[in-house]
């Protein structure tokens, strides 16, 4: 399938889906395995082909102030533009060919519309590399008041997110090991994380509804003073009451190092309350009770989350806290239809 994220530059073609710009000689792939220069045009090779479908809840992706308790559809395909050694669905995305299910754009909406889902994600591999399917596939979907979800590395160009911002309502940003570069550099074959720092900005011009997640590893990714910084430019670039959720890591494909420790990521926690960040969260710690939004104000308990599951407490349909009247800027669904 020919696409459109790309540009000719003598005779190559240079890649602008993702922040690896890689310059392509005729027949060659990108970094990503499934972007590939045929005829001095880009083809993308995966569109029109998933490699896996689940249903899942909302909070899975994890997407926590938007919608809490819906349904999504989420699906992903081969390829990869970033080479995560801990990666936990190594098996989709570090598969540097394309492989897959057939599926056009209006299958994939047709299927989310047969599981009576109020959205589709696209995850599981990164979704900047078949941005031109996911586009045509949400253009769609919105026809039908579907929302459209990016979980994503964040390595997003400004054509990538111009092209996003047609179709995009949410998107999850993971961050890894507290986004330090050193980090970056040897575990995820990346140099820095600062250009993600830019697609916040862009997320935030297009109006896009934005969580963060950092995924903190042990030994070589959970510094504070790199939380530190993740948190300020967190905060700087979009705002306070920008929920951030802290993960635990497990081992998984190359990387062998034991699971986040509890006290660390209660210490990334603490912190960033201390920065004044309102809504902090931690992840795959089913053990502790971190998973409760409360009201910054008064400190009423507004969603009361166990697991995957969210019970609506004290917050109205309008997203306001019922005692104080805050505004928490929380997407509730209304009368069974997602968009007001």
């Amino acid at each position: 399938m020919k696409t459109s994220l790309y540009k000719v530059e003598g005779n190559k073609i240079r890649c602008t889906a993702c922040f690896r710009y890689c310059l392509l000689s005729e027949g060659q792939n990108g970094f990503c395995g499934v972007r590939s220069n045929i005829n001095n045009a880009m083809d993308l090779n995966v569109y029109n082909m998933p490699y896996s479908f689940n249903i899942d809840p909302i909070e899975k992706k994890p997407v926590l102030h938007m919608y809490p308790g819906t349904r999504i559809l989420s699906f992903g395909t081969t390829g990869c533009n970033f080479a995560c050694a801990y990666c936990q669905n190594y098996d989709m995305s570090q598969r540097r060919k394309a492989e897959g299910l057939y599926y056009t754009p209006e299958d994939v909406v047709n299927l989310a519309l047969e599981y009576n889902v109020d959205g589709i994600a696209y995850t599981y591999n990164e979704p900047t590399i078949f941005m031109e399917y996911a586009h045509d596939i949400g253009v769609i979907a919105k026809k039908y008041n579907l929302i459209n979800i990016f979980v994503t590395n964040g390595y997003e160009t400004d054509e990538s997110m111009k092209m996003a911002s047609e179709f995009l309502d949410a998107m999850t940003i993971d961050f890894k090991g507290n986004g330090n570069d050193s980090f970056y550099k040897k575990y995820i074959s990346i140099p820095s994380s600062e250009n993600i720092y830019n697609t916040m900005k862009n997320a935030r011009k297009y109006k896009i509804h934005t969580e963060i997640t950092d995924l903190v590893i042990p030994e070589v990714g959970d510094n504070l003073d790199d939380a530190k910084h993740l948190i300020s430019n967190v905060k700087d670039i979009l705002g306070d009451d920008t929920p951030i959720s802290f993960l635990r890591y497990h081992p998984d494909y190359k990387m062998h190092i034991p699971s986040t420790p509890l006290d660390i990521l209660v210490k990334h926690y603490k912190l960033a309350r201390e920065m004044g960040m309102k809504y902090v969260y931690l992840g795959n710690v089913p053990e502790a009770n971190y998973e409760d939004t409360y009201c910054p104000e008064c400190n009423s308990l507004l969603i009361k989350r166990s697991g995957f599951n969210s019970k609506l407490m004290n917050i109205d349909i309008n997203g306001k806290c019922k005692s104080c009247g805050h505004d928490t800027k929380i997407f509730i669904k209304k009368e069974g239809k997602i968009f007001n």
